[in-house]
């Protein structure tokens, strides 16, 4: 399944978020793939997308952002999967 999550800093965190992001931080759990990651143009956030088939393994991902970022994330459906057009 693919999962879009999307995260807000949390105020006084740029910061430390970036020293942990560039320290490797932003290294998936495994289980999870990368397929894509944004970031907002004003640091205040972003969004990643995910393929996993483990909602555990996501979950120990956002687990160390947890202090740092809000983080909110949905399972997402491509338009062939969501229906006839």
């Amino acid at each position: 399944m693919k999962f879009m999550s999307t995260w807000a800093l949390l105020p006084g965190s740029v910061r430390s978020a970036a020293e942990q992001f560039l320290a490797g931080g932003g290294q998936e759990s495994e289980g999870v793939k990368l397929l894509g990651r944004w970031h907002n143009a004003d640091c205040s956030g972003g969004f990643s997308l995910y393929e996993s088939n483990s909602a555990a393994a996501l979950h120990l991902g956002a687990a160390k952002w947890a202090d740092l970022l809000e983080i909110t994330t949905v399972a997402v459906i491509e338009d062939s999967e969501a229906g006839p057009n």
